[in-house]
């Protein structure tokens, strides 16, 4: 399946690294690959996936996601096309992981977070955005995912605890 100018969804990178597809959305795919992630995140805590094998999963997929960013985007000669969206299901994931539920009230607070804090890019994940190469690509939000969880445990915590 082409997708994209030259770009072919049977490309392993290509593949991976837009979440089977999902990052060619036509409209919003870092919220696309988000939603999409929301299931995943519900297995994992109703199944209760210890804590670090979630963290564990989420160390590698984003030690592979830097990688193949990198590897892909020189291949291509482009940097952090809009289709890369492996790097909102692994901040998602980070942020679930500071109070990992299966509730749909929390679901949906992680999923508004980091959207906003992903949008905004904070320093410093503006700094991370503004590197060219794979963990630019990557890590800005991972550092998004982190403002995320801290402000959903304060929510938490200080607002649907009272």
């Amino acid at each position: 399946m082409k997708v994209q100018n030259n770009i072919k969804l049977k490309d392993f990178d290509v593949f991976f690294l837009s979440m089977g597809g999902i990052g060619f959305f036509p409209k919003a795919p870092g919220t696309a690959a988000s939603l999409a992630t929301i299931p995943f995140l519900y297995f994992l805590s109703k199944y209760s996936v210890p804590f670090y094998l979630c963290l564990a999963l989420v160390i590698l997929l984003t030690l592979v996601s830097i990688w193949r960013a990198e590897t892909l985007q020189k291949r291509l000669a482009i940097h952090d096309p809009g289709w890369i969206v492996m790097d909102e299901f692994i901040g998602m994931v980070v942020t679930w992981l500071f109070f990992p539920s299966h509730q749909l009230i929390h679901l949906l607070i992680i999923f508004i977070l980091f959207r906003i804090f992903d949008i905004v890019k904070l320093w410093p994940a503006s700094y991370f955005d503004s590197l060219t190469h794979g963990a630019g690509t990557i890590l800005d939000d991972v550092v998004s995912a982190i403002f995320s969880g801290f402000i959903y445990l304060a929510i938490k915590n200080f607002i649907l605890a009272a």
